[in-house]
């Protein structure tokens, strides 16, 4: 089970209204409180900053809006920029009387310096410009309007980029993938950024924008320890050599480094009377560990170290933490809130979830579509409107033309189907019974990819580590429980209607949401996990999300140069 349900919700969200009612309107030393988070915050009405009028800087701040936009931010970002100016009169936003705002430059800086912790890419800032911008202002008692205004601007347009980023993703989800369909269905982020800005508490208010899931802080808080560990040289690579199984014979050696990999990631083989005093022979107390470090990482658990087992070991630090960093990405993609009650499946994972607000989640394994033939289980989100009991197959045209009619009418009869005539075509379906290909239930929530959940008359599958065979729709350990859950209804009455009429529909009083989800890295039980990333979907993103490389001299200068003036405060 997870460490909690897995309900995503904004802080900034939930107290939206409170915001807005509670900003001042005269100056950032305003009285009252932002829910929670200290005063509001609104511009100063500025008449001069060091002497230079303010309307010089207004009108320099409008130059700059509408003079193009710069090489290193986006469209969007920039387009956010000119309409947090629009919605504040054209006022300066981080400007005083006497020059900078003391504290909420530095708190933008400082959330920018640490986005690496949320696998943001610090290199997609614009790092050097906002330390120019900055310093120039800050070492000059005699700034110009034009000074003043590019570095309020540049201010901005990080503000408007790092809420974005937090807030949406720093991709697209369908650039990386035609295969994740889910709208996040975000609150407008320019709502959501003048919110941020009127919490005088600048740092508090841009926390709030971070999805505040508790498996996000479990991964973020993963990165850390794998930036920590990859910081002291990683882990030692096992050894290559032949497969083997507890109890077999191999080279000390390399049983040796198995034992001091699994213990990189803080899993300590017990030693028992077999493994010698070096612990240098694979025994049983090292087995059991290689076979909890295979299930945390989408292996079959066989406690053999063969190929994919040896392969998966000896992946560097650095790729994992790509694959953290990938996941984490995909949270934010992830709508704010799922709701309060909803169904929760992730492929990887081969696992679903029922969520119920203030109740432990019916958990249950799951079996997906295979990662070939255009078989794989698409990711989106619809509304689980109705449950047919006893239902039907009906057949496919796809499917039945390469796997059903190629094996003859006697095949038609041995499995319970027959034909019928569609739209001047022959189509097939499987009679409803106990060897119905759904089994006795199915779960309805319309969608284009013709996906639904349920039963199967194969449930030995479910016994398998790799649960992908289907041929894009989920199949489903509980399905009674599941269907119980769902309607509210004693299990008895499920068992009933299994056994009554055929394709019999039961419509749901309320529309309840389903997520098809595509995480390759999540917690359970407060632990990471690493999922089989069936549909090779990790390594576009990784490229798109993390830099394992260090950043080039430039940018290490610019993050250099901006820590030193957030440092001088």
């Amino acid at each position: 089970m997870r460490s909690s349900p897995r309900t995503v919700l904004y802080i900034a969200a939930a107290t939206a209204v409170a915001l807005f009612s509670a900003c001042s309107k005269g100056s950032s030393d305003a009285k009252g409180s932002a829910s929670g988070f200290g005063p509001s915050w609104a511009p100063d009405k500025l008449t001069s900053v060091n002497g230079v009028p303010a309307a010089d800087i207004e009108a320099a701040i409008q130059k700059r809006l509408a003079g193009g936009r710069p090489a290193q931010i986006d469209a969007d970002v920039w387009g956010h920029t000119q309409r947090l100016y629009k919605i504040y009169g054209g006022n300066a936003l981080w400007l005083t009387p006497n020059g900078l705002h003391k504290t909420r430059p530095l708190a933008l800086m400082n959330a920018i310096l640490n986005a690496e912790n949320d696998a943001l890419r610090i290199d997609n800032y614009p790092i050097g410009a906002l330390a120019q911008s900055v310093a120039t202002v800050k070492q000059s008692a005699h700034s110009t309007a034009d000074q003043l205004a590019e570095a309020d601007v540049t201010l901005t347009s990080a503000y408007s980029q790092l809420g974005e980023d937090y807030l949406t993703g720093q991709v697209d989800p369908k650039q990386m993938s035609q295969s994740w369909h889910i709208d996040p269905e975000e609150e407008n982020v320019d709502s959501a950024l003048v919110r941020g800005l009127r919490i005088d508490a600048l740092d508090k208010s841009i926390a709030t924008m971070r999805p505040a899931d508790s498996d996000y802080a479990g991964l973020t808080h993963s990165l850390y320890q794998f930036r920590t560990l990859a910081a002291k040289g990683g882990w030692s690579p096992v050894p290559a050599g032949k497969a083997v199984k507890p109890g077999g014979a191999d080279n000390p050696a390399r049983i040796t480094a198995l034992r001091a990999r699994l213990a990189a990631e803080g899993m300590v083989a017990p030693h028992d009377s077999t493994a010698g005093v070096d612990g240098s022979s694979f025994d049983r107390g090292l087995a059991a560990t290689l076979a909890q470090w295979q299930v945390r990482h989408g292996l079959a658990v066989d406690s053999m170290l063969d190929a994919p087992t040896f392969a998966a070991l000896n992946l560097p630090t650095t790729y994992r933490m790509g694959q953290i960093a990938a996941n984490l990405e995909r949270m934010r993609w992830l709508p704010r809130s799922l709701g309060t009650r909803y169904i929760y499946v992730n492929v990887p994972e081969f696992r679903l979830e029922a969520h119920d607000t203030g109740k432990a989640p019916l958990e249950m394994k799951v079996i997906v579509g295979k990662d070939y033939e255009d078989k794989a289980t698409p990711v989106f989100s619809d509304s689980m409107e109705t449950i047919v009991f006893r239902p039907y197959w009906n057949v496919t045209p796809d499917i039945a033309a390469k796997e059903i009619f190629p094996k003859g009418p006697g095949f038609l009869a041995a499995e319970n189907m027959e034909t019928y005539q569609e739209g001047g075509k022959t189509r097939i379906r499987q009679r409803p019974g106990g060897k119905n290909a759904l089994g006795l239930v199915k779960f309805l929530f319309p969608n284009d990819y013709n996906i639904y959940l349920h039963d199967t008359p194969n449930h030995e599958l479910f016994n398998k580590d790799i649960r992908a065979f289907s041929h894009g729709c989920i199949r489903v350990e509980k399905p009674d429980e599941l269907a119980s859950w769902v309607l509210g209804w004693p299990i008895d009455q499920v068992h009933t209607e299994e056994q009554g009429k055929d394709d019999h529909g039961v419509r749901l009083p309320k529309k309840l949401p389903v997520y098809i989800t595509y995480f390759t890295t999540y917690m359970r039980d407060g632990q990471l996990w690493f999922g089989n990333d069936l549909y090779d979907r990790d390594d576009p993103l990784v490229a798109a999300t993390w830099k394992a490389a260090a950043p080039s001299a430039q940018t290490t200068a610019a993050i250099q140069a901006l820590r030193r003036i957030a440092a001088a405060k």
